[in-house]
């Protein structure tokens, strides 16, 4: 396609991702109200979760260096800015000031953490240079061969989640064609960074994960729950800090720091028996984080969807 028409294209997918969330369709059964309503969701959530965990796993580099709320915003936002360059417009694309300015917007980042973020990024490889020329004012970057590998491969592992809650094909219909990724990204993206409902998770959920690799060690302990049913308020998972703090190459510190805190504020504790290992989660973090998990997979769900008919 002429490069007029993909910038044409990509326009296009901005002005639909920005109206309103209430005016986007969402496939029957992919709202927020529906899935929380869904009682097979918690389930289908653990086996996304661990599909995610198992991607985390084979980029734990890449992973380490988006392991924070914050920087998963910031990932994304920079992914829809790629996404939607215009390879004859050296200014489009992933530049520093057009970063800045999408964070900005949406509170996501500051300046300082913005540009800190694209150089730590250009210093380990996971960016570089763009390709088709660059200018005084701007000089433009795009993932790495090994970025755009995980990406992608984040963004199938959490449509096999929408295909689990409906039976739906998209995992094979991207693999078919892989401009449905290049859509549906910057759709999903700038749906999420302008719901704040997604970018100030609720309290729980934001101990784990404005800290580093606070969210993929959440995802973890959802998937060590057997049962979704709390008793008393409480649901029991086994679990060791200290592999957790092996397992995603953080210090044993810093988890301590990340359960400690979660436990002062009421969301987790340990068995009144003193059973090494043995926790319980609170219900109100168990419905945070499904709650959270909701909004995520309703953008994903409407983003595919809109993404699926512009190629039509």
């Amino acid at each position: 396609m002429p490069p007029a028409q993909e910038w044409g294209r990509a326009q296009q997918m901005q002005r639909v991702a920005e109206k309103n969330s209430s005016e986007q369709q969402v496939p029957t059964g992919l709202t927020v109200s529906d899935l929380l309503q869904n009682p097979d969701f918690p389930q289908v959530l653990q086996a996304g979760a661990r599909t995610l965990i198992a991607v985390n796993d084979l980029y734990p580099r890449v992973a380490r260096l988006v392991a924070s709320h914050q920087k998963w915003m910031l990932t994304q936002a920079a992914y829809s800015l790629h996404h939607e360059r215009d390879v004859s417009n050296p200014e489009s694309g992933i530049t520093a000031a057009r970063l800045l300015k999408l964070m900005r917007e949406t509170g996501g980042a500051s300046r300082n953490t913005a540009a800190a973020f694209l150089a730590e990024l250009v210093a380990y490889k996971l960016l570089q240079p763009a390709s088709g020329g660059r200018t005084r004012r701007a000089r433009p970057l795009e993932p790495a061969e090994i970025s755009e590998t995980a990406m992608r491969l984040w963004f199938k592992s959490q449509i096999s989640t929408l295909d689990l809650l409906d039976n739906g094909r998209r995992v094979e219909r991207t693999e078919a064609d892989g401009s449905i990724f290049q859509r549906a990204q910057p759709l999903a993206a700038r749906r999420l960074l302008s719901d704040s409902r997604w970018t100030a998770p609720p309290k729980g959920v934001a101990i784990f994960v404005w800290s580093e690799s606070g969210g993929v060690i959440l995802d973890d302990l959802m998937t060590r729950v057997s049962d979704f049913a709390a008793v008393e308020g409480k649901v029991w998972v086994d679990v060791s800090l200290a592999k957790f703090a092996e397992h995603y190459l953080i210090s044993n510190t810093h988890v301590r720091r990340i359960f400690a805190k979660a436990e002062a504020a009421g969301f987790l504790g340990k068995a009144p028996d003193g059973r090494r290992g043995r926790l319980w989660l609170s219900a109100q973090l168990i419905e945070e984080y499904l709650s959270w998990q909701a909004v995520k997979i309703e953008a994903l769900a409407s983003a595919f969807d809109q993404a699926t008919e512009l190629s039509l």
